[in-house]
């Protein structure tokens, strides 16, 4: 049974790691609010990953972080502060849990690090300047740590499309624009957060010790498709 962190878990595709992996692993769930199943496997700590200080944590396999942001404008009402705030968010939080539980990772069990990009930072799409330049960064923090801690922790990220979870309500807003998504991608559907949870519980298993460094596009086919 491994020790994995879950930084998020409380909501989104967090929670449905979280939730996929509580009966067979000890889960240390990080998130402002309490997740929504209870289970003896599962420790929840309340914090703000970017302004308090993380809990201590005796032993660790696996750190998941979750955390991102959505903020579609105009490059035109995209203010400085929301690029600032989306770089905290999405990049130096996960440099933060990473720092801290760096320590712990190394004594692991099969260590691996997963983050989360998103198929913006390899898809133009208009309004996503801000989110895009933030998990980019992402990117290239998986490519560099990879290399960094190589062989002793792996580390990779899954880059999803749209995918239904609380994050995403303000796109997915009517069934109008839910089809049109759906048009969108080739494989005429988007993600699901139980999907998202699936690969991400492969990436950090025993099954994938031969991944690192790499980037897992969940596309429904609208970055690898023209068709």
């Amino acid at each position: 049974m491994k020790n994995i962190a879950i930084i998020g878990g409380s909501k989104g595709i967090g929670s449905a790691l979280l939730k996929e992996l509580s009966s067979t692993h000890n889960i240390i769930n990080i998130s402002r609010s309490a997740p929504e199943i209870s289970h003896p496997n599962v420790t929840h700590y309340s914090c703000d990953i970017l302004t308090e200080e993380l809990p201590d944590i005796e032993a660790l396999d696996s750190l998941v972080y979750c955390p991102g942001s959505i903020n579609l404008k105009p490059i035109s009402r995209l203010s400085l502060d929301d690029f600032r705030t989306d770089f905290e968010i999405n990049v130096v939080g996960a440099v933060k849990s990473i720092q801290k539980y760096l320590p712990q990772l190394k004594k692991g069990n099969h260590p691996s690090i997963l983050l989360f990009s998103t198929v913006a930072s390899k898809l133009g799409m208009p309004f996503h300047a801000s989110v895009a330049a933030s998990k980019s960064g992402i990117e290239g923090l998986v490519k560099s740590l990879g290399a960094e801690l190589a062989p002793t922790i792996r580390v990779n990220a899954i880059a999803p499309t749209v995918t239904d979870t609380p994050l995403a309500s303000k796109i997915l807003r009517n069934e109008k624009i839910i089809e049109s998504i759906k048009e969108r991608h080739p494989l005429k559907r988007f993600l699901n957060p139980e999907e998202v949870a699936s690969t991400a519980s492969f990436l950090i298993s025993d099954k994938a010790t031969s991944f690192s460094g790499q980037i897992f596009e969940m596309d429904c086919g609208i970055v690898s498709f023209k068709i």
